[in-house]
């Protein structure tokens, strides 16, 4: 296989209308960041990484690992952005099981409204379902498909396939730009469980049958072998130090509450706003600004806005609703003119990069989760079992990082 592969176990369940509300509302401030700051293209660059979005899933709120953050981010995003699709010039189609039949139709309004070609979006998008549950016969089978268009008719797709009986799922990427042939290596990233070999009727080596098969007596297909970006995800459900960049965790922390910038006040200009929160918007930020390499470790952004079933730690609400706040405001600012709010959350990613390179951490991660978790019920921390409780005694902060 020319493509990448992952492990993303399968979790049922839905998401709570308390998570998936804040989850539309900092989805949306977020997508509309990156439009702003970097435009519609890099927008759908950045849905086409799977990394970016695995790590845009976890500073949401989500299960850091799980099939759950496919249908829960796209749903949230859906949920916000059409609202907004005649001024961000971005459209989400379809979705899951039934939404996912949808999308002719919505494409076809879509394209009313914006002069697009619409039978041809439509045609994209059945190619793309169509090989990743027909050319590609890997025990997957399609249960999401999310098609992501741009006002220039550029596109991303998100789809996702289920296979019960191994108890996994496979999320499958696309990119309209990077496409050079439907039939031919089209994906930006294929990831899932490592099944073996399996028929793919769009690797190269596959060409003499696709010929044989599909008559394409016409095709051309690029001879250039795409290296494509892989990702593993693990079956534990909990948070390890292993699954995380320990340096680049700790000088957000440090960043957050040692506060090693001279004059952060300035640094900022949100005023009032505690390192508890600057640590959520540090992540928020390099969400919205970093470049790809920066996302090799998605779990380290569940350390924003914790996770639904509690790992690393429960949702801190106070925490998550002041982030959806400040950014908010940034946004609307940024509409007008006034991009000071947004330059100064695009700086803690900036100076967290930076206090990263001479940072040492000491690796007491499992001492960070349980003060995170002890103080959670000070952020109004939640899971979908309940509220946090306070613990019983008082141990003192601890230097972590």
């Amino acid at each position: 296989m020319k493509s990448g592969h992952a492990d993303l176990p399968l979790h049922y369940g839905r998401v709570p209308e308390w998570l998936a509300q804040r989850m539309s509302l900092l989805g949306g401030a977020i997508v509309e960041s990156i439009v702003i700051e970097y435009g519609r293209d890099v927008l759908l660059q950045k849905l086409s990484d799977p990394f970016w979005f695995q790590s845009l899933g976890c500073v949401l709120g989500m299960d850091w690992h799980s099939s759950g953050i496919t249908t829960s981010v796209m749903n949230a995003l859906k949920r916000s952005v059409n609202k907004r699709s005649a001024d961000l010039g971005i459209y989400i189609c379809g979705g899951r099981g039934k939404q996912s039949r949808q999308t002719p139709a919505e494409l076809l309004a879509i394209a009313d409204k914006t002069g697009l070609d619409g039978n041809l979006l439509v045609h994209n998008s059945r190619l793309s379902a169509k090989v990743d549950n027909t050319a590609i016969q890997d025990g997957f089978q399609l249960y999401l498909h999310s098609f992501v268009v741009s006002k220039e008719g550029n596109w991303a797709v998100v789809q996702q396939g289920m296979n019960t009986d191994e108890k996994m799922a496979r999320r499958y990427h696309w990119h309209s730009p990077s496409i050079k042939s439907f039939i031919e290596e089209p994906h930006t990233s294929i990831y899932g469980k490592n099944q073996g070999i399996i028929l793919n009727l769009t690797d190269k080596a596959a060409a003499p049958t696709r010929s044989g098969i599909l008559e394409l007596t016409t095709e051309n297909p690029d001879k250039i072998m795409r290296e494509v970006r892989k990702l593993i995800m693990p079956e534990h459900h909990d948070v390890r130090a292993e699954d995380v960049n320990l340096k680049r965790l700790g000088s957000v922390l440090a960043l957050a509450h040692d506060n090693p910038v001279q004059n952060m006040e300035s640094l900022l200009l949100l005023e009032g706003v505690g390192p508890r929160t600057i640590q959520s918007l540090t992540l928020v930020s390099e969400i919205i600004h970093s470049t790809p390499s920066r996302f090799s470790d998605p779990a380290r952004f569940s350390f924003a806005h914790g996770g639904k079933d509690g790992h690393p730690f429960p949702v801190p609400i106070t925490i998550y609703d002041e982030s959806i706040q400040i950014l908010d405001k940034a946004v609307q600012k940024a509409r007008l003119g006034d991009n000071d709010k947004s330059e100064a959350l695009k700086n803690l990613s900036k100076v967290s990069a930076q206090l990263e390179k001479d940072f040492q951490p000491n690796n007491r991660f499992d001492d960070l989760i349980q003060e995170e978790r002890n103080n959670s019920w000070k952020y109004e921390g939640r899971t979908v079992m309940g509220k946090a409780k306070k613990p019983k005694g008082n141990n003192g902060q601890l230097e972590l990082f």
